[in-house]
């Protein structure tokens, strides 16, 4: 008699949990796995010190960053979001653009540009950085890039702007719009290339100051950097060239980098082989300087602004440079994470299962301070909104085999795996198995149990 009250009390809940499962029956599936959505699924802001600011390494530099060129993980930061004048680095952003516009088809390398007067006339200052362009006369597209890159040429640079937008104005507010979409808000920028207003002549930006100069932040230039590297990686065969002749058409100007760190240069240092990548100098902005090194197959760019220029031969940038190089390779070790390595369990709501596990959809590499490996990674999945069920704390059935659910992120206790543009370290996280829906007498049963 006991056990068949007991049967009909089953058979009562069953037809309970039909008739009310879509008014929420199945809370207590859901509530069952909140506690391993709140570990896996959701992300937690944190503020803590990166460990190059506990490792208490300080360049005597206004500010400076260092990245890896593919990830954009940041290795180092020295007041890295101030805002200060980089005098010829804003070429950097100038190039990226007229790259674009060559791969857009919209100019050529071969094609040729006939200079302003006004462009000649800046160009035939010798207190600046430049090769003499002369009036009247026509020059190639390359040409003008290359003594930009290579010399920072500040008339060539001017030259490809009015080549590309028509005017010197139009072309910043090009390099102005170029900077938001790479997520760059906070920049001043005035000119093509870097050089206070006044010196652009009668191309100076009309209603600012004469005195107004171009200002980023070190995280902005490495992430100006980082994009020109990442779409055209082949600017470093030219901003590695140790000298070049530039044909004015009346005479050939010998052109030498101001990179100084470059194989056999002056600053060079023979276990970092330096390739890049511009330098800048102002009275404002000081020594600038965006280095690039491609160690062991992984390039990292540093960049250091305002270090001392007390003259023409001083290499306190370099100095800074090497240090920052050298420090980051004495600190990491550079740790590829598999496809598939990483793994975290999700919960379901309404599968056949009720928990399915993800896992990082491709390879990835971090710079991990030295003793750490790929084992001491921890993982949060970020799941996407659209997947989740309405409370937001699992995955709606079905799910596909290798569906893509989210951003895995990646952390270590004691480094914060920041990037550049601001997101942690994260590839896409994918199922390792299909998950089916359950049916409704499997959903109704998983309901009456949980009340016993």
């Amino acid at each position: 008699m006991h056990l068949m009250k007991k049967i009909q009390k089953v058979l009562i809940g069953l037809v309970t949990a039909v008739t009310v499962f879509a008014a929420g029956g199945a809370a207590a599936v859901q509530a069952a796995s909140s506690s391993a959505t709140a570990s896996s699924a959701a992300t937690a802001s944190s503020k803590t010190k990166t460990a190059q600011q506990t490792q208490g390494l300080h360049l005597d530099v206004k500010s400076a960053i260092a990245i890896d060129e593919k990830t954009g993980q940041i290795l180092y930061q020295q007041n890295a979001d101030r805002s200060v004048p980089v005098a010829s680095l804003s070429k950097l952003l100038t190039l990226y653009i007229v790259i674009q516009a060559i791969q857009d088809g919209k100019l050529s390398w071969n094609q040729m540009v006939k200079p302003s007067n006004n462009v000649c006339a800046v160009s035939q200052d010798t207190s600046l950085s430049n090769v003499p362009l002369e009036q009247g006369k026509q020059y190639s597209v390359k040409a003008l890039y290359q003594a930009t890159l290579i010399y920072s040429a500040n008339g060539a640079a001017m030259a490809l702007a009015q080549a590309v937008a028509g005017s010197q104005k139009k072309f910043v507010n090009m390099m102005r719009q170029e900077a938001k979409k790479l997520g760059i808000n906070d920049a001043q920028i005035y000119t093509c290339n870097g050089l206070t207003n006044k010196l652009m002549k009668s191309d100076a930006y009309p209603g600012v100051s004469p005195n107004a100069e171009n200002k980023f932040s070190a995280k902005d230039m490495a992430l100006i950097s980082m994009k020109l590297l990442q779409e055209y990686p082949e600017i470093v065969k030219t901003s590695s060239v140790k000298e070049m002749n530039f044909n004015t058409g009346n005479q050939q100007v010998q052109m030498k980098n101001w990179n100084w760190m470059l194989p056999g240069g002056q600053c060079s240092y023979t276990l970092l082989p330096v390739d890049g990548l511009k330098t800048g100098t102002s009275d404002a902005a000081g020594a600038c300087f965006v280095g690039t090194t491609n160690k062991d197959g992984h390039r990292i760019i540093t960049v250091v602004l305002g270090a001392s220029h007390k003259n023409d031969s001083d290499p306190a940038r370099f100095v800074q440079t090497q240090k920052l190089m050298s420090y980051i390779y004495h600190t990491y070790n550079y740790v590829t994470l598999k496809k598939g390595q990483k793994t975290a369990t999700l919960p379901v709501y309404h599968g056949k299962q009720v928990n399915v596990k993800v896992a990082n959809e491709s390879a990835e590499g971090l710079w991990l301070k030295k003793g750490t490996k790929a084992n001491n990674v921890a993982v949060k999945v970020n799941v996407k909104k659209s997947l989740l069920n309405k409370k937001g704390n699992a995955l709606v059935a079905p799910l596909s085999n290798h569906e893509t659910v989210g951003a895995m992120k990646f952390t270590v206790d004691g480094q914060n795996l920041e990037t550049v543009n601001g997101t942690k370290c994260a590839v896409s996280a994918q199922t390792t198995v299909a998950v089916k829906k359950a049916n409704i007498f499997e959903i109704a049963w998983r309901w009456v149990t949980n009340l016993f």
